[in-house]
C-alpha cells in the first residue's frame, strides 16, 4: 500500500510540473484606512528607497478613487529591451490603489506573470534577475503591508508564453501596427507631440525610451467619458486597475500596440465572454485613439 501511495504522490507531481503553477496577473499588499495621499506617498518612497524609478503616475477615468504609479529599474528594463519582439512592454510594472468604503487596497502587476507573458520563451533565459525584482519588489512593500496574496484569476506559468482568450482570439505576437514613420526620430516626434496636445482626450503617464535600440514605450491614460477608461473599467473590474495605462511601442520606425482582445484579457483572465461582450467596441476604440497618437 505504501508503494501505491507514493506512486500516486510521483505522478500527481509530475503531473503538476508538466502543467506547471497557477500564476495571477496581480499581487495584493494589503488595505490600509490612510489617505489616498498617504498611501501613495509611501508607495513612492519604498520605490525610490528600494531602487526602483517612479516614471509617472494617475487617476484612470479622472476618479480620485483610483490611483496608479508606473515603475521600472535599471536591470529590468536593461534585460528586457534585449527581446527583439516588442520585450520593452516589460520594463514598466505599476501599482493599483483603489479606494472604497474609506479603505485603500494596495496592489501591483504580478512580475513572473507579465514576464512570462510578454517574453515567452525568453523568460528563462533571464530568470535570476526577474526572480530578485520580484524579491526585492516584495521586500520594499514589506513594511506597508503583508498579505502579498495573488488575485484577479489565473492563468497555468507554461500557458503565459502562448496566453490567448478563446479560439481565434489574438496572441501576444499579433499587434496592430498603428503607423509606419520615415524613421525612429519623426514617430518620437509625432507621438511626444500629439500627447503634449492631448489629441485623442489622452494623457501621456509616462515614456521610457531606449535611445541607442530606438524603442520607446508610452503609457497613455484614455480620458474619454464615453469610450476610455471611465467606460470600460467599471464594467470588467476597476479592482485590476494596475492594468492601466494602455502602451504604444515604437521599435525602429514602426509604431504598434498590443490587441486589446489579448491585452484585456490577459489581465482580466477571469472575464466571461458575457461581460467582454458588454465592452466589444473597447478594443477597437483604443485602437482608433492610439492610432490618432501616431498621425
Amino acid at each position: 500500500m505504501k508503494k501505491i501511495i507514493v506512486s500516486i504522490i510521483l505522478i500527481v507531481a509530475t503531473i503538476f510540473n508538466v502543467i506547471g503553477q497557477e500564476l495571477s496577473p496581480y499581487i495584493k499588499v494589503g488595505e490600509t484606512t490612510e489617505t489616498m495621499q498617504q498611501t501613495y506617498d509611501k508607495i513612492i518612497a519604498a520605490l525610490k528607497d528600494n531602487s526602483f524609478s517612479v516614471l509617472g503616475a494617475y487617476n484612470p477615468s479622472g476618479k480620485s478613487s483610483l490611483k496608479v504609479i508606473a515603475f521600472t529599474r535599471t536591470d529590468l528594463k536593461n534585460t528586457v529591451v534585449k527581446v527583439k519582439d516588442r520585450g520593452a512592454l516589460a520594463a514598466t510594472f505599476k501599482v493599483g490603489l483603489v479606494k472604497i468604503n474609506g479603505k485603500v487596497t494596495i496592489t501591483y502587476t504580478n512580475p513572473e506573470y507579465i514576464l512570462r507573458a510578454y517574453l515567452m520563451g525568453n523568460y528563462n533565459t533571464y530568470k535570476p534577475i526577474f526572480t530578485k525584482f520580484s524579491s526585492d519588489l516584495k521586500s520594499a512593500f514589506s513594511n506597508i503591508g503583508n498579505d502579498f496574496t495573488p488575485f484577479g484569476g489565473s492563468v497555468a506559468e507554461n500557458d503565459l508564453k502562448k496566453y490567448h482568450y478563446k479560439i481565434m482570439m489574438p496572441y501576444f505576437t499579433d499587434p496592430i501596427e498603428l503607423n509606419e514613420f520615415s524613421s525612429f526620430d519623426e514617430g518620437l516626434k509625432t507621438i511626444q507631440d500629439n500627447l503634449n496636445a492631448g489629441k485623442g482626450n489622452t494623457k501621456q503617464v509616462y515614456k521610457l525610451v531606449f535611445k541607442s535600440k530606438k524603442i520607446a514605450v508610452f503609457g497613455v491614460g484614455l480620458k474619454s467619458k464615453t469610450d476610455g477608461e471611465a467606460h470600460f473599467l467599471p464594467i470588467i473590474g476597476e479592482s485590476h486597475v494596475a492594468a492601466m495605462p494602455y502602451e504604444i511601442i515604437l521599435q525602429g520606425n514602426k509604431a504598434m500596440m498590443l490587441h486589446g482582445k489579448y491585452r484585456i484579457a490577459l489581465h482580466w483572465p477571469e472575464l466571461t465572454m458575457g461581460t467582454f461582450m458588454k465592452i466589444m467596441s473597447t478594443p477597437g476604440n483604443i485602437e482608433d485613439t492610439l492610432e490618432g497618437l501616431c498621425k
